[in-house]
């Protein structure tokens, strides 16, 4: 028997997410952007927590904060996920896996000293909602964050991001330093809501994970001419946004033409922006994802000659813009069994699929052996205040990974 089995508490952990939802939600959903200070008081509500328990907490360079309890080795399970949320985000998205993680030290304390150390992580922006680069603490740590590719991103009121994380205590220059939280890491778990409609669709509360989509991520923009909205006729324009629109409905038939391939765009801004104008430049940023990385390859070429065509169309021109990609990334085969041996024991079923949607789980399964599991998501739902999982189907996706927390102690034994 995993030593998290009989002292894992699944109700604490829907009572603790309960709680900080009244701390930092609302009518409106969740308020804990990333590098603000409803963030900040999402992790105090963390740490208040953590004081409890004999564990080291300390936050690293590129501000993750860890949660250390001491075992008889040094050879280290890391659990954990992310505090903060999108704007008027859910109550479980990133929190679940945090406060899941909190309860795996509960239970081991409850235990006695674990035969292997034991570490509880938030990561920092994981969302990437401020300035659109997704997974920035755990990335710093795998060692794939280039601070210069970032630095100059700037969010909706125009602030870089080197300059807002300086706030908060992480000079961009040394992020990288927090690789060496990792140095004696030998797996990584991470509990999650689906996020979308699989399980639920399926009549199932919980799941295993493959691994997750490879995505590619850029902002195209379409140049015209901004003229008189009055004057100026149709046939004589050279309408950015036009474009952009036609490009917009060509990326949904690149999507369908690559089995289980997601195309969006999620965000239009025009320039000059006023009702009298024509909008002499349109840009788009778009988000592609594919579990194979062939099919991904193919739908980024796909959409970008699609972007062409819609230009020229138009009488505009168009550039694209990397803003950040990752290929699609595998989980641990043992760590799959495991977890999917403890979704049968805890909810009957037997379910495996892979993550569109990034985590931090991506980053940390380039470097050491890491699982995830998902509990299901009502109406596929997420990053929106209707967020919601049934409390059944949280409590056993918890308690299934408190089984997984508890049999990756004993691998990470075994391989020490």
């Amino acid at each position: 028997m995993a030593a998290t089995e009989t002292t894992f508490d699944a109700t604490r952990v829907i009572a603790d997410l309960e709680g900080l939802a009244a701390l930092t939600g609302g009518p409106d959903g969740a308020r804990r952007l990333c590098w603000t200070d409803e963030w900040v008081r999402a992790r105090g509500f963390l740490r208040e927590r953590l004081a409890e328990l004999p564990v080291t907490v300390d936050v690293d360079e590129a501000g993750n904060l860890w949660a250390v309890l001491e075992g008889d080795r040094p050879e280290t399970l890391v659990v954990g996920s992310h505090v903060d949320s999108v704007p008027n985000g859910g109550w479980l998205d990133g929190a679940l896996g945090v406060m899941a993680a909190l309860e795996v030290l509960r239970s081991i304390v409850a235990g006695g000293r674990p035969p292997c150390t034991v570490a509880l992580v938030d990561w920092a922006d994981e969302e990437g909602a401020r300035f659109g680069r997704s997974l920035f603490g755990s990335s710093a740590a795998a060692g794939t964050l280039d601070p210069d590719s970032v630095r100059d991103l700037r969010d909706a009121g125009g602030e870089r991001l080197e300059d807002v994380v300086a706030r908060h205590g992480v000079d961009l220059d040394r992020a990288g330093q927090a690789r060496s939280r990792l140095a004696h890491v030998r797996a990584y778990l991470e509990l999650h809501i689906e996020q979308g409609p699989v399980l639920e669709s399926e009549g199932l509360a919980v799941g295993a994970v493959l691994g997750t989509f490879g995505v590619e991520r850029h902002r195209a923009t379409f140049a015209g001419q901004a003229a008189h909205a009055g004057s100026t006729p149709i046939n004589h324009r050279r309408d950015s946004f036009l474009a952009a629109s036609r490009f917009a409905l060509d990326l949904r038939t690149v999507a369908l033409a690559h089995e289980g391939g997601v195309c969006t765009v999620g965000r239009a801004d025009l320039t000059p922006g006023v009702v009298t104008a024509i909008p002499g430049r349109t840009e788009l940023l778009i988000d592609q994802r594919h579990l194979d990385a062939d099919h991904l390859a193919a739908m980024l070429a796909e959409a970008k000659a699609a972007s062409e065509r819609a230009a020229e169309a138009e009488g505009c021109t168009v550039e694209w813009e990397r803003i950040w990609q990752i290929e699609p990334i595998p989980f641990d085969d043992r760590l799959i069994a495991e977890a999917r041996e403890a979704v049968t024991e805890v909810a009957g079923t037997d379910r495996a699929l892979p993550s569109g949607p990034l985590h931090d789980a991506a980053e940390m399964a380039r470097l050491v052996p890491t699982v995830m599991l998902f509990s299901s998501s009502t109406n596929g739902l997420s990053h929106t205040k209707e967020e919601d999982t049934p409390r059944e189907h949280l409590e056993q996706a918890a308690r299934a990974f408190g089984i997984t927390a508890g049999r990756a102690m004993e691998l990470v034994v075994e391989g020490a």
